[in-house]
């Protein structure tokens, strides 16, 4: 969302620019926000097809909750601890 509030994304770059997103979960959370209302996609007839994804004016509504987000972010984000990242491992159920 902090990205597409910013401009228009494709979604390779929307994948380029978040390190570490798989295609998977990149187009899982697309859908989500979009069945949410939050941003729209665009299709263009095109060979190679274009896909652009943008903010709707209802996600835009959230501008003053997201710029306290990032407040609170720069003010004490850097004393949040970091979680590693999982290896894809599975519990194992007993």
């Amino acid at each position: 969302m902090w990205l597409l509030n910013q401009r228009i994304y494709r979604f390779g770059e929307l994948r380029k620019a978040i390190s570490g997103i798989t295609q998977h979960m990149l187009t899982a959370q697309l859908r989500e926000l979009e069945s949410d209302g939050l941003i729209s996609r665009t299709v263009f007839a095109e060979v190679p097809p274009r896909v652009e994804y943008e903010m709707t004016a209802k996600a835009r509504a959230l501008g003053p909750t997201m710029e306290a987000l990032a407040k609170w972010w720069n003010e004490y984000g850097g004393s949040v601890p970091v979680k590693p990242a999982s290896r894809g491992r599975k519990a194992k159920i007993i």
